[in-house]
């Protein structure tokens, strides 16, 4: 699975080698998906191979080959103008910025559950080290509309102990109300540097950003608030018994 960036970088490596035959520069990838550095573009260059997307060409300058696209990928008339037209089937924050691209979580009755809603599974977040986890949707669940009230949801499955004080262990399957904004004690979907999802307690400490967790073997992290993207907060939890 792949993040929203590793998804736009990929797609946009993929359209330059199709229309033009040689891959984007590196400045021209940074502008593309509005990254303040190379680095992240080195970052997610190194993430996609790893994943066996693309392939370094040795010897040559900027030389990429994309080895395959993700099993979701469908061509449109809106992929074919640039990476800032796509619509990857992910999840964006929008901390300060428009949420240009976000996915289209649904809360329609589900036909086999009449009574119930349905939102798309996108994949797996993280209650403890954060992880590359907003993904493209894998499945859906029926849950409560009571669970849901207005607005619009997705799930998550946990993958983690971080917030095991906070009742939510590894294995559940938590339940987010999309949306950017955050208050002091909220459990959000919180996404780093456009590349790390995590499941954390909202903290503000002056003009920074806290990510506390439910479990004193972690740590507190303190970023930036440029740094994070709030994706939305916790409102419900479903846990399976074996």
């Amino acid at each position: 699975m792949l993040t929203r960036k590793q998804y736009e970088l990929l797609m946009f490596i993929h359209q330059r080698l199709t229309e033009a035959g040689i891959p984007p520069s590196f400045d021209e990838m940074k502008d593309a998906l509005d990254l303040k550095s190379k680095s992240g573009i080195h970052r997610l260059i190194t993430a996609l191979e790893e994943r066996g997307f693309i392939r370094r060409l040795p010897n040559r300058a900027r030389a990429l080959e994309v080895i395959k696209l993700p099993e979701s990928f469908q061509p449109s008339p809106a992929s074919q103008s640039g990476a800032r037209g796509f619509s990857p089937s992910v999840i964006e924050g929008s901390l300060g910025r428009a949420p240009k691209r976000s996915a289209s979580p649904v809360n329609s009755a589900n036909d086999d559950d009449p009574g119930y809603a349905s939102i798309p599974v996108m994949g797996r977040i993280a209650a403890g080290t954060p992880i590359s986890a907003i993904q493209n949707q894998s499945h859906t669940i029926s849950v409560s509309p009571d669970m849901l009230g207005g607005g619009e949801h997705y799930a998550l499955e946990v993958k983690g102990d971080s917030m095991i004080e906070a009742g939510i262990l590894d294995g559940d399957t938590v339940i987010i109300k999309q949306g950017s904004h955050a208050d002091p004690g909220d459990i959000v979907v919180a996404l780093v540097d456009d590349e790390e999802a995590t499941l954390k307690r909202f903290r503000r400490k002056g003009n920074s950003i806290a990510l506390e967790a439910a479990n004193p073997a972690y740590e507190t992290r303190i970023f930036g608030p440029d740094r994070v993207d709030v994706q939305g907060k916790l409102v419900g939890l479903i846990r399976q018994y074996n």
